[in-house]
């Protein structure tokens, strides 16, 4: 085994260089079981990532398939409540700033969002998740794809004719939850999964380009400027999780008790509904005012709890 960086800290520094986009490739072309993925170019880059840990994590590439869709693929490694809503946004977000004014809808890109979690999302046990718009006959409960006409040249007479073709638009979501991996080999994604994880390659690794990433994210390979923010970022994610996980505690039960003793004479279950609630906001506001502790912005604030910037403004 090879100890390498964590994954997550590269996405943010040494996998923004083209010359590192081949390992890239190789993680999403095991993810998706497409080995012809090429990575285009990259759409959006971060700042301040050195005074403020970020939380979005984003890294947003323009890529093309083996079948030359022209796929934008948004990865993600965030700690934040109402991350559901967070990634609806992110991909409609993606849709439309890489739409120009004035260009025909046809021209827009499918969205393939791809999220390595570092905590547990839902109740359920897997770690690799997908989901995709799936339209269903009503009466029947049959699937259906839809098709349109579309221009294409005959490859034989060089004429140009109308052809019915499938679109494949609509964004697809994989969820890639570390912490639930059962550190066991079954396919190719799996090793990436590992690496993620362990923060190791194994010698008999085989997917794509996963030798590329044991030579190139070994800690040795760091200058010393780059080895301090290392050190850096891995101190801010102990921090941020201690904080969350001791807000979450506190805010959540404390709400609670306190929703219900005021609900309780308007009936015990309107009381502990209530109580919920009040949990809830209880929760975001102590994850939020750890995060003001560690001098994190408004503005990444606001987008991790959904709270407004005077309700931070105001915390105490």
């Amino acid at each position: 085994m090879t100890k390498v960086i964590r994954f997550d800290w590269a996405m943010k520094t040494i996998l923004r260089d083209k010359s590192n986009f081949d390992i890239l490739e190789g993680f999403i072309g095991a993810l998706l079981e497409d080995d012809e993925i090429k990575i285009l170019e990259l759409l959006e880059s971060e700042s301040n990532q050195d005074e403020e840990f970020d939380k979005f994590n984003r890294v947003d590439l323009l890529v093309e398939d083996s079948q030359h869709r022209k796929i934008i693929i948004e990865i993600q490694n965030s700690f934040q409540v109402d991350y559901l809503q967070r990634i609806l946004y992110g991909s409609s977000k993606v849709i439309v700033e890489n739409q120009k004014l004035g260009d025909s809808f046809q021209e827009i890109s499918k969205v393939i969002s791809i999220s390595i979690l570092y905590f547990n999302l839902g109740p359920s046990k897997d770690y690799l998740y997908h989901g995709e718009m799936v339209f269903k006959e009503m009466n029947t409960l049959q699937e259906v794809k839809f098709r349109q006409k579309v221009l294409a040249r005959d490859e034989k007479t060089g004429e140009i004719k109308q052809k019915l073709e499938e679109k494949d638009i609509f964004p697809e979501y994989y969820f890639i939850i570390v912490n639930r991996y059962p550190n066991v080999l079954k396919r190719k994604i799996d090793e990436w999964v590992y690496m993620f994880k362990n923060n190791e390659v194994g010698d008999n690794f085989t997917s794509k380009n996963i030798d590329k990433a044991k030579q190139r994210l070994v800690e040795l390979n760091m200058t010393s400027e780059q080895k301090e923010r290392y050190k850096k970022y891995l101190s801010n994610v102990a921090d941020i999780n201690s904080s969350i996980q001791s807000a979450e505690e506190k805010g959540f039960f404390k709400g609670l008790a306190k929703g219900i003793e005021e609900g309780i004479e308007k009936g015990l279950a309107k009381g502990i509904e209530e109580g919920i609630e009040k949990g809830k906001l209880e929760e975001k506001l102590a994850i939020a005012r750890n995060l003001k502790k560690l001098n994190f912005s408004v503005e990444a604030i606001c987008a991790t709890t959904g709270l407004s910037e005077s309700e931070i403004e105001n915390l105490i």
